[in-house]
């Protein structure tokens, strides 16, 4: 059986829970999601998890926060006066918006608190600082390089 090394496309069914158990993604009832071994596309830690394993095996694996979503940095907040908002945009905490830097990328952030004058953005991803559990069943290992 061909195993999952750097190159080979794999697809694989995933089930993701925090430490307290919560899921906050599967790919159950969805088709597998499908990836390059290396390539970058998916978190670090589970594409090092994945590789070696062959088609039809499982296993759970814990990826740390820095080898995930990376760990929380609390520079990636920062206060814009509320006046800089257009009257469209809804004030909520919790509410995701994309900003746009000076050189022209995206990038998502969150309203992250709304005081009187100022409005808290959070630029973190929203499983920064998180350890992320995933449950793994690897369904093909396709060829390579």
């Amino acid at each position: 059986m061909t195993q999952a090394t750097a190159g080979t496309k794999v697809q694989f069914h995933y089930t993701g829970t925090l430490q307290d158990g919560t899921v906050f993604d599967t790919s159950q009832g969805r088709d597998p999601l499908e990836f390059e071994v290396g390539s970058g596309t998916i978190i670090p830690g589970l594409d090092r998890a994945i590789e070696g394993m062959q088609a039809g095996e499982q296993k759970t694996v814990t990826i740390p926060s820095a080898e995930a979503y990376g760990d929380y940095q609390p520079e990636a907040r920062q206060d814009v006066p509320r006046d800089q908002f257009p009257d469209t945009i809804p004030l909520e905490p919790g509410t995701r918006l994309q900003m746009q830097t000076p050189d022209g990328r995206a990038i998502p952030v969150e309203i992250a608190d709304v005081k009187e004058d100022t409005v808290t953005l959070d630029a973190n991803h929203p499983l920064a600082g998180q350890d992320l559990t995933f449950a793994v069943e690897v369904v093909s290992v396709d060829g390579g390089n």
